[in-house]
């Protein structure tokens, strides 16, 4: 349906919501090692959208990460493409990417890409992040930013390496993400661990609820819930919301080359 990986996307903010803690200055949160991922990883995500309780498969979103370098740093360069089934093309037509660079000591983001034709509606944003100027630089101009800003796909890697025995259930977690030439002030609410029956299998899991922004797809509001992996992983296994007209289901149908095991299913399908 329309917008699928926007909507993947926007639906991971529930994982971008560790970057900046109550009471934690921005600065001891943007030295973070990754512990979560590695280079190879691949994860598919399928959408289902429903009217009047009736779900179907509406698209495809994909991630994949791979080792490059940009100005002589080693950077993961992660892409999430997004598509409608071909059976929905003749109806509203989506072929999306999102493409991030991050610092593989940081995690930090360099650059993030937009490319996204929905509809025949065509959008490209092309972002540089200065992490000394603290600015982001886009085709609209320069933008003034926090030290650890993150866009709509580094932010989702960048928490998963969050020591989630931290927190405690309904602790808000405050976050910043630059997405068209805004920073947006946003937070999550964490509601603690569950096992979670999926279209892939069962798994014990984390759960979130984000605060979501009032637009185009979503009401805004605690509406959305997310569930990720309880184990080194934290890969998102479902996320469900709400939105407009019907209601949208995001489920982890495969994944290749992650770091551990997958511990936390406990059953395939």
């Amino acid at each position: 349906m329309k917008g699928t990986l926007k909507l993947l996307a926007v639906s991971l903010i529930a994982l971008m919501a560790f970057t900046t803690p109550p009471g934690t200055p921005d600065q001891e949160m943007c030295g973070i090692r990754n512990t979560a991922f590695s280079a190879g990883e691949k994860v598919v995500f399928t959408v289902y959208y429903a009217v009047a309780g009736i779900y179907v498969n509406a698209g495809t979103a994909t991630f994949t990460n791979t080792l490059e370098t940009m100005n002589g740093k080693p950077v993961y360069h992660i892409v999430g493409d997004g598509a409608t089934n071909s059976s929905y093309d003749f109806l509203y037509k989506v072929r999306d990417r999102y493409e991030t660079y991050i610092d593989t000591g940081t995690l930090q983001t360099y650059k993030f890409v937009r490319n996204v034709n929905e509809g025949g509606h065509k959008i490209y944003q092309n972002v540089t992040f200065n992490k000394t100027a603290n600015t982001a630089l886009t085709t609209d101009g320069i933008f003034k930013v926090p030290a650890c800003v993150q866009d709509v796909v580094s932010s989702v890697f960048y928490a998963r390496n969050i020591d989630f025995s931290k927190l405690r259930p309904n602790d808000k977690i405050a976050f910043s993400l630059f997405l068209d030439n805004e920073v947006n002030d946003m937070y999550i609410r964490y509601l603690g661990k569950e096992t979670i029956k999926t279209k892939f299998g069962k798994f014990n899991a984390i759960k979130f609820k984000p605060l979501l922004i009032k637009g185009t797809i979503f009401d805004g509001g605690e509406k959305m819930t997310v569930w990720v992996t309880d184990d080194e992983n934290h890969i998102p296994v479902r996320i469900e919301s709400p939105i407009v007209v019907g209601k949208v289901k995001i489920d982890m149908m495969s994944y290749e080359n992650i770091r551990y095991p997958m511990s936390a299913l406990i059953r395939r399908k």
